[in-house]
């Protein structure tokens, strides 16, 4: 059996099994979520709330923005509270000042001595993490003090969601504009769901047997962990990490130093094993390519990405600078026209949507590259799909935006308007309409690279060859077009546990995961196809690397879930396979000085030096963003702490714009040297762009995101994570500068991303043809 037969049935067995440990534990996930009563009732039979309303309040959640302001269970924004941490921090402090007040004769709890400050705490928690829920009637009991509280906290929320005068400063600080919630009754019933979310995030849940390995000791009170696996830290219901997150966070790091010491292994045993001389092509195969109908018709797709990526900078600048100003930019009131939720929305949107569409256009210019097989009606469909990718971004923003504003209406919010779920904002529509349009380029490009899967020759005879990558390419185009169809598991309805497990299997999967692949046989493809590696050797290198990246990218999604009602057998499943991510990046510099090696081989790769610069910055990104970023808060204990501060969007613009965005732009100028390759490449615009974005990115982390986040961490640790969250810490002057200090590095970054638009937009608007032969087409850099 070859080689590269094993290492396919080594990547199916991986896939299968992988899948089916990922499929049991969203089942456990379902089943250890918190449940949603019929009823919350006093201890005296007085109706709190009602399942309708805790359904209706998230209904009006969603419609207003969902994550997009404020984050639940550490899921969300960043300037808001998390509402779930807020309400439990407030609730509990409402409580001890009822009791201060009637027992201890002070006005709040905290005027009272320490002593009876303990005493209350330690009757605070008996009361907070106690399960009244009764399975046989779906009800949950509360105390007649707890009530008040709850009827007191419900009023704050129902003002700050108003337009009420008494919290215009909180709502500045939050970037909320006025009358988010224009219905009362829909902030009443907002109410009910940042309660049920508090309640399951304090609430002990019950233990399943055999769920715990630590043995019971005679007289000591078992640890019990809540519903969130105690969720966020807050001290004055005795929320801390539980054992089981310091355990698996040790085991992950050993997880890591053992899957660096094999991984380190393999390359030392396999490095130069069985490498034959390979001689490079004297010039450039690419250079005499011909150019298909279809092909021709990609160049669109690679201006609307430099539209939607300029759009998205100027989104992203507006979204920071709310941080500073709240509801105006610079004396005008911005937030009546274009809220926070909003521009947030789609800054996070665009992020993904421009990334994916350089590489849906990479994938229909490069399939008949490599096959040279023009289909019937290939161009239609090329130019079809792109109207849709149109169509969807234009009718998704703009339902999005009436949701916000509240023109639109619940009844419809669902399928056209805002579900509240980040990176899963658009409607069900939408994403149908999406999940349609994949389908369509999954079979554009499969169509046209069929004759290399049947084993056809191409005109260079070598397209059976590179078979393998090939089908590995489709593989990942198959996984691209069906795995966005996660997004559709849920309804409006659906537990929120169930659809976090859901949409993690989108964001994570589906953008770390096959994209990863997709890029991965995408540049092999084009390495074997530039003559500058041996075929056979690149199909081994490429399946293993699949192998490795899969190994750890299907269960390490379980990372996300770990305080979505997730029980402890699926956060060390988790916690070991997130650790197993990082192993490959570990060896990210033999990546790299590979790529740059293959960019200096042969004189005429000078017309590659930009897309393989751009190669190169990925692998920077992926070690700094994806490995020490990544690894930072993927721990359970880390995460724990870490959820929803600045360090989270640390991770998330190093990995997400650092790697991915990196190798769009590498994939995106790969294509333009093929459709423009006749023209003179003024490089001096691409030297630019490269350096700008990168030290921008650079400077943005290291400035604002990092100093930020660290300062928020400090204080979840050591005054709970309501404080790291709130508007008394986020408002501090050290704050406002650290948020101030973002506007170099954005600068930087911008000026990167429009010298890249110009270039590519003068290939086209004052292209000037290069002289006819073997000459480089490059004017000079300096």
């Amino acid at each position: 059996m070859s080689s590269t037969r094993k290492l396919w049935i080594a990547l199916a067995i991986l896939l299968v099994s992988s899948f089916a440990v990922l499929l049991w534990s969203g089942s456990e996930i379902f089943r250890a979520a918190p449940p949603v009563p019929e009823r919350v009732v006093t201890e005296q039979g007085d109706v709190i709330y009602t399942k309708d309303d805790i359904q209706r309040g998230r209904q009006v959640w969603q419609s207003i923005g969902g994550m997009q302001l404020g984050s639940i269970w550490g899921h969300g924004g960043y300037v808001a509270p998390d509402w779930s941490a807020d309400w439990l921090h407030r609730e509990a402090v409402g409580v001890l000042d009822l009791w201060a007040r009637a027992d201890g004769g002070a006005a709040t709890y905290a005027q009272l001595p320490g002593e009876e400050r303990a005493q209350l705490q330690g009757r605070l928690q008996e009361m907070m993490r106690a399960n009244t829920y009764d399975p046989s009637t779906q009800t949950v009991t509360l105390s007649r003090d707890r009530a008040l509280a709850i009827s007191n906290v419900a009023a704050h929320y129902e003002s700050l969601f108003g337009n009420d005068p008494a919290t215009a400063e909180l709502r500045e600080a939050y970037a909320m504009k006025n009358d988010t919630i224009p219905d009362a009754d829909h902030r009443r019933a907002l109410t009910a769901f940042f309660w049920w979310t508090a309640w399951a995030a304090a609430t002990e849940r019950p233990l399943a047997e055999g769920e715990t390995l630590a043995p019971e000791q005679a007289g000591v009170q078992p640890h019990r962990v809540t519903y969130t696996n105690n969720w966020p830290s807050e001290p004055l219901i005795g929320n801390r990490p539980p054992p089981s997150m310091w355990v698996w966070s040790a085991f992950s790091v050993l997880f890591l130093i053992l899957g660096i010491a094999v991984l380190g292994w393999h390359h030392a045993v396999t490095h130069g094993r069985g490498e034959e001389e390979h001689t490079i092509p004297a010039r450039d195969p690419f250079a005499a390519l011909r150019i298909t109908p279809s092909m021709r018709a990609t160049a669109k797709y690679f201006w609307l990405v430099l539209a939607l990526f300029l759009t998205q900078i100027l989104l992203g600048a507006i979204t920071a600078h709310y941080q500073v100003e709240g509801q105006e930019a610079y004396g005008f009131a911005l937030s009546d026209v274009l809220p926070y939720s909003i521009t947030r929305t789609w800054h996070t949107q665009l992020a993904v949507l421009w990334i994916a569409v350089a590489w849906l256009g990479t994938g229909l210019y490069i399939a008949p590259a490599l096959s040279g097989h023009e289909p019937k009606f290939q161009r239609f469909g090329v130019n079809f799909l792109f109207i849709s990718l149109i169509v969807i971004v234009v009718g998704s923003f703009a339902g999005q935006w009436f949701a916000v504003m509240q023109k639109m209406g619940l009844e419809n919010n669902f399928w056209f308007g805002h579900q509240g779920w980040e990176y899963a904002d658009m409607g069900r529509f939408w994403q149908w309409y999406l999940f349609i349009g994949l389908l369509l380029w999954l079979t554009l490009v499969g169509r046209s690279l069929w004759p290399i899967l049947r084993g056809d020759r191409g005109a260079d005879g070598k397209a059976s060859e590179s078979r393998h990558i090939v089908a590995l390419l489709f593989l990942s185009t198959v996984c691209i077009g069906l795995f966005f169809a996660s997004a559709l598991m849920w309804g409006e309805h659906t537990h929120i546990s169930e659809v976090e497990y859901w949409r993690w299997w989108l964001v994570h999967l589906w953008v770390e995961g096959f994209f990863e692949v997709f890029a991965t046989a995408v540049m092999a493809l084009i390495f074997t196809r530039l003559g500058l590696l041996k075929t056979s050797t690149a199909t081994i290198a490429v399946l293993f690397a699949t192998i490795v990246f899969m190994a750890g990218g299907v269960l390490g999604t379980l990372h996300h879930l770990y305080f979505v009602g997730t029980p402890t057998s699926v956060v060390a499943l988790g916690a070991s396979f997130s650790a197993l991510e990082v192993v490959p990046l570990a060896y990210i510099g033999f990546e790299a000085y590979h790529t740059y090696k293959l960019g200096k081989a042969t004189p005429w790769m000078v017309r590659y030096k930009w897309p393989i610069m751009f190669f190169l910055s990925v692998s920077f990104w992926n070690l700094i963003g994806a490995g020490l970023f990544g690894f930072l808060i993927n721990p359970p204990l880390s995460l724990y702490f870490m959820q929803g501060l600045n360090l989270t969007p640390l991770h998330g613009h190093t990995a997400l714009f650092g790697v991915y965005g990196m190798l769009g732009i590498a994939l995106v100028l790969f294509c333009m040297r093929g459709l423009r390759g006749q023209m003179v490449w003024n490089t001096g615009a691409l030297k630019l762009s490269f350096w700008a974005l990168n030290i921008g990115l650079a400077l943005m982390a290291a400035l604002t995101l990092l100093p930020l986040g660290t300062m928020q961490l400090l204080a979840a640790i050591e005054h709970g994570y309501a404080y790291a969250r709130s508007a008394e810490f986020m408002q501090q002057p050290i704050v406002d500068l650290l948020v101030w200090m973002r506007v170099p590095g954005d600068t930087i970054f911008s000026v990167g991303a429009v010298a890249l638009a110009w270039f590519v937009l003068r290939l086209w608007i004052a292209p000037r043809r290069a002289e006819v032969g073997d000459a480089v087409v490059e004017t000079r850099d300096h």
